[in-house]
């Protein structure tokens, strides 16, 4: 990682400067699968500031800029992950996998889940290389395809 990176909870203060590398984060997803219609660029300040109050999360700052978000739900034993976004010019720099960790070690879930479509291969390979598996594959209308990822936090008897 370059630089000193922080990484703290998530607020709905941080709804700005998270709509913004969000919005970056995603044009490239965007490029590869050739559509802009993407929840993560429609979304509005409004509806990111809601979600954040109700959500949690993490994220990452170098030099006090956020330069990495991950947003996060507990739902019956089970950590959702999603709308991990990281700065275009700090992807592939471990900030991604350090959000991650920040996110599985401070959940009480027994298992993590995240999705990712089938031709987005830099997010497939971070979540192989952090320990996910994948469980599923869900075809799109489009002829893509959601892939599901799971993660064995602890261990449910202990």
């Amino acid at each position: 990682m370059s630089g000193d990176v922080s990484l703290s909870r998530i607020a709905a203060s941080d709804a700005g400067e998270v709509l913004t590398v969000q919005r970056a984060a995603f044009v490239s997803e965007a490029q590869i699968y050739g559509s802009a219609d993407m929840p993560a660029l429609v979304q509005t300040l409004a509806e990111l500031e809601a979600e954040l109050r109700a959500a949690d999360g993490w994220v990452a700052r170098i030099d006090g800029r956020l330069v990495g978000a991950i947003r996060t739900r507990e739902e019956n034993g089970l950590l959702l992950i999603g709308r991990i976004a990281i700065a275009p010019d700090q992807q592939g720099s471990g900030i991604g996998q350090a959000l991650l960790e920040a996110a599985e070690s401070h959940s009480h879930a027994d298992e993590a889940e995240l999705f990712t479509g089938s031709l987005s291969e830099a997010n497939i390979r971070l979540y192989e290389r952090c320990g996910y598996a994948e469980t599923e594959r869900v075809d799109q209308e489009d002829g893509i395809q959601e892939i599901f990822f799971r993660k064995r936090l602890r261990d449910p008897s202990t």
